[in-house]
């Protein structure tokens, strides 16, 4: 049981299915570290010493039309992280061929099993962006590759990258509990070739990938791109998520200007994953 002072918001949302899922993307790059779904809606988490009172200035979705949204919040002084997920994480399936489940669900037979111990890291896979990034990897080579994986969040999507055949995969994420719950998920998954470091685009220098996924958002992706073209060997991929639909344009001609093409997109409730080449 933690000391740790968080404070609880309690959403209700309408309509419930998309809405929750957006708000859940957003809110988690607000920093809120932990989602509970409910009835009518989510219960987000920030610890306290995270927390301002600005703190929801800039989650769109609360200005949406298309939604209706009403919270409270409270402060919060105890909270049981491993209840709280058994009793909100249920597992998922991606294309009958990954399962991304807890250590207390059962063993599933699908070809890839991944083991997540989500805790408050962003990127079970239940989240669109983190959906779409596993079926851009299904539909990849990875055989011999070298891959990045930026913003790695639970480290859900470099597990997958060497359980289909990368030689060397670097995971990276700047908040320090993604960092620590990576390590515990590599290890978790029996990766050798995983690399999890803290930090950001500034550990890149001289690094060079054949694959780069990068699930974060809009504004750092725009900041960070020409880092990331330039760690590409020939003939390399990017896949990009973490942001809107309607960002698609302005993620596009940062990228041809950097030489990348565009070449395919996944969209799943206004959510998109987009696959570049150079």
């Amino acid at each position: 049981m933690s000391n740790t002072i968080y404070i609880g918001y309690d959403f209700k949302v309408t309509p419930l299915q998309s809405g929750v899922e957006i708000l859940i993307a957003e809110l988690g790059y607000a920093g809120f570290e932990s989602f509970v779904e409910t009835d009518m809606g989510v219960t987000a988490y920030i610890q306290k010493d995270e927390w301002h009172e600005s703190i929801l200035d800039d989650i769109q979705i609360l200005n949406s039309n298309e939604f209706k949204i009403s919270y409270e919040f409270k402060e919060i002084e105890q909270i049981n992280w491993n209840v709280e997920w058994e009793r909100s994480f249920t597992p998922i399936v991606v294309n009958d061929l990954v399962t991304v489940r807890a250590p207390f669900h059962e063993k599933t037979k699908t070809k890839y099993d991944i083991i997540i111990e989500p805790k408050m890291s962003f990127g079970t896979g239940h989240h669109e962006t983190t959906h779409m990034m596993i079926e851009h990897i299904l539909k990849t080579d990875f055989n011999n590759k070298s891959v990045l994986d930026m913003g790695c969040g639970t480290g859900v999507l470099a597990i997958l990258a060497e359980m289909k055949g990368a030689a060397n995969v670097d995971a990276i994420d700047i908040d320090n509990w993604c960092y620590i719950n990576s390590l515990e998920n590599v290890e978790r998954n029996n990766c050798e070739l995983v690399h999890v470091y803290e930090g950001d685009a500034s550990l890149l220098n001289d690094k060079h990938y054949d694959v780069i996924i990068a699930n974060i958002n809009r504004n750092i992706l725009l900041n960070d791109l020409s880092t990331y073209v330039n760690c590409l060997n020939d003939s390399a991929i990017m896949f990009l998520s973490g942001f809107y639909k309607d960002d698609i344009s302005i993620i596009e001609e940062s990228c041809n200007k950097l030489g990348l093409s565009h070449v395919e997109t996944i969209e799943k409730n206004h959510w998109v994953a987009l696959k570049f080449i150079n």
